[in-house]
């Protein structure tokens, strides 16, 4: 039998209408059964520090700032599959996109490559339509460091 990390939410500071101002719906992920099957159709949940279905949870329960702090959403790679596996209907991918935006908003830096990759790569989807790899590897390296690009 596997043993599971117990979370002791007296000691953590929570907002309770968390969830309901990520989707467009709101309540919808007050609705979340905690089937799993949101992980288990991840194909990065292996590499995540916490699952879906966990961060799901935490998002249920207010834990803001674990959720925000977390490498999790920055390693979605917006397959949609949890979206559309979920038996509850969830806007899953849309409220990891809504997740991403707010860690932006609040310049967590605990994962700034994530942050620079994500706001690139959406700059040139947004401008475009479809993805121009040397306009979106220059603004990458631009915003981190231009002497990655070059192997120093």
């Amino acid at each position: 039998m596997a043993t599971s990390e117990v979370i002791v939410l007296t000691d953590i500071k929570r907002d309770s209408a968390f969830g309901d101002r990520l989707t467009p719906v709101g309540h919808h992920l007050s609705t979340c059964v905690q089937c799993g099957t949101c992980t288990a159709s991840c194909p990065s949940a292996s590499a995540m520090d916490i699952t879906p279905r966990k961060m799901w949870r935490m998002v249920q329960l207010g834990m803001v700032d674990d959720v925000l702090r977390s490498k999790t959403m920055w390693l979605c790679s917006i397959c949609y599959q949890c979206q559309m596996r979920c038996p509850r209907g969830l806007p899953l991918t849309e409220t990891i996109a809504k997740l991403k935006q707010l860690a932006i908003q609040q310049q967590i830096k605990q994962y700034r490559e994530s942050t620079y990759f994500y706001v690139a790569f959406s700059d040139v989807m947004r401008r475009y339509g479809r993805m121009r790899e040397t306009e979106f590897m220059a603004r990458y390296f631009i915003s981190t460091n231009p002497l990655d690009a070059l192997g120093y």
